[in-house]
């Protein structure tokens, strides 16, 4: 029976904890009385996950079955989570090929015809077709790829449509093949709780122009976690623009939820309290730690890129997209809700090696900063571990790294704007416009396999409900001035970073270290 998440007190018996320090890591002794917050443990896969998901398809909620919204002449459209989700990518066959098999092979038998798959990337880079083929399996692949598979283009002018607007003037705009299509299949991996849900559609195959409304400074700085949707301006937003799309268009959700197995046998490891640890356990974490530490950068980066993650399938409900996110919720709250009471003066987290923004790349500094401001400080419900004006510890080498092909708009953004101010509320106003319109970045969004550019925008904004509550941020390890031009201080080990931050929450302060990944929210009592 798997456990429940804990929380427990550094002792003298308690081992050197592991930290993630981007590709490489470090194990700290952490001073006596700092609280450790760990999920639970990994939940078993469901035994026959194609069986899940043809009860889920025959059996859903909201709507009849998928079979009885299939016709023969019908436009139906495909629509899939990107290489975002999960993290790492997972071990083939991944839960979107077994979905999107099985959704097809319903529409053959009616008689469906004329269907089209899009991966939903909104402005995140296009996959590749070798990623693609990841995602949908060799089967799909070949028989789609090129002309009904691909990526969604948010800036091609005759692909996008219009559907309204909401109350709160909320211009809702997607991709014009699923927005004309009899029925849209949305295909979704809910790796955390800011998944799914009326997120999906209106903002995977949105534009810039429907993107807006949410992501930025003002509805970052009132969502009181993006980890609990019923507190988050941004899911506020793609609610009502989800609920205009759905006077519009016939939507039939498909949500999974996956175990907390990120990470292959030979380093399960990752997934085990360390005083747990067996012999072959400790072995097989110094050796690995040994090993990073002496590959060459790229090497390291292609070695922990070419890891596939052994997920196994916790859940999958279908139908409405009100009625099943609910559940969703529930199972991602089974795998990583952990009760804590009460706040914390500083908070101590490792950022891995990959995030939502950098599978097959670089953890540049900007996507760092979003992963522990953006996603690990708002990973709880109720209140932030972390008290108001309290301080985050944070471990990542921050190098003035980027990827070329990738992340050209976040070159610019470091060595231009950053430059200039870190304010995210002045940094929207001065110089969003000037990249989200660039012809330059608007080509390599299209034609290659760049982020939009102004998705490093999008990036700083999401650590500005980190940036407004906390008094300091440090990072381990980190260069000193990638960190000074990002407003940050830099420390080389955990106890000088501890000692920085007695200036603020003075010299005996309450500690905690969520320890992740694997992925842990925190229930703040």
């Amino acid at each position: 029976m798997p456990r429940p998440g804990v929380v427990v007190e550094v002792d003298e018996r308690t081992p050197p904890l592991l930290v993630h320090a981007g590709e490489q890591l470090r194990f700290e002794r952490f001073p006596l009385g700092t609280r450790a917050v760990y999920p639970p443990d990994v939940l078993p896969g469901l035994p026959d996950p194609d069986a899940a998901i043809a009860h889920a398809l025959e059996h859903p909620m909201g709507r009849p079955p998928l079979r009885e919204l299939l016709f023969p002449g019908m436009r139906l459209t495909i629509a899939f989570d990107d290489l975002s989700l999960p993290l790492p990518s997972m071990r083939r066959p991944d839960i979107r090929q077994r979905v999107i098999e099985q959704v097809l092979t319903l529409a053959a038998e009616v008689g469906v015809d004329d269907v089209e798959l899009i991966a939903a990337n909104a402005l995140h880079r296009r996959m590749t077709a070798d990623e693609l083929r990841h995602i949908v399996g060799d089967r799909v692949f070949r028989s789609f790829w090129p002309d009904h598979l691909r990526n969604h283009d948010a800036e091609d002018p005759h692909g996008m449509r219009h559907v309204g607007v909401t109350d709160h003037g909320e211009d809702v705009e997607i991709n014009r093949r699923a927005a004309e299509s009899d029925l849209l299949v949305y295909v979704n991996v809910n790796l955390v709780t800011m998944d799914g849900g009326h997120k999906s559609v209106p903002v995977g195959l949105a534009g810039y122009r429907s993107l807006r409304p949410h992501h930025n400074v003002h509805t970052m700085l009132r969502s009181k976690s993006y980890m609990d949707p019923g507190h988050s301006a941004l899911h506020g937003s793609a609610t009502r623009m989800g609920r205009l799309l759905a006077e519009h268009l016939t939507i039939f959700t498909v949500e999974t939820t996956v175990n907390n197995a990120a990470f292959p046998e030979q380093a399960a490891f990752f997934t085990k309290r360390e005083w747990e640890w067996s012999v072959k356990d400790q072995a097989a974490a110094f050796t690995l730690q040994r090993a990073l530490d002496r590959m060459p950068a790229k090497a390291r980066r292609r070695a922990m890129h070419a890891s596939r993650a052994p997920f196994r399938l916790t859940s999958v409900q279908a139908g409405e997209t009100e009625a099943v996110h609910p559940v969703t919720l529930q199972h991602v709250h089974r795998q990583q809700l952990v009760e804590v009471d009460g706040q914390t003066d500083v908070l101590v987290t490792g950022i891995p090696y990959v995030g939502p923004y950098n599978v097959n790349s670089i953890m540049n500094p900007i996507l760092a900063m979003c992963m522990g401001l953006g996603y690990f400080f708002n990973m709880y419900r109720g209140r932030p571990l972390v008290r108001h004006g309290g301080v985050m510890i944070l471990f990542h080498p921050l190098r003035r790294e980027f990827h070329q092909v990738h992340h050209p708009s976040y070159i610019d953004f470091f060595d231009q704007v950053l430059a200039d101010t870190t304010d995210p509320a002045l940094i929207e106003s001065k110089y969003e416009q000037a990249y989200a319109a660039d012809p330059w970045y608007v080509h390599l969004y299209r034609e290659s396999h760049a982020y939009h550019g102004v998705h490093p925008f999008y990036m700083w904004y999401w650590g500005a409900h980190g940036m407004d509550h906390l008094g300091d941020v440090i990072w381990v390890g980190a260069d000193p001035a990638v960190a000074r031009r990002m407003g940050f201080r830099a420390a080389g080990t955990l106890t000088d970073a501890l000692e920085m931050a007695s200036d603020t929450v003075g010299r005996d302060p309450s500690i905690t270290y969520l320890h992740a990944p694997p992925l842990t929210l925190a229930e703040v009592r």
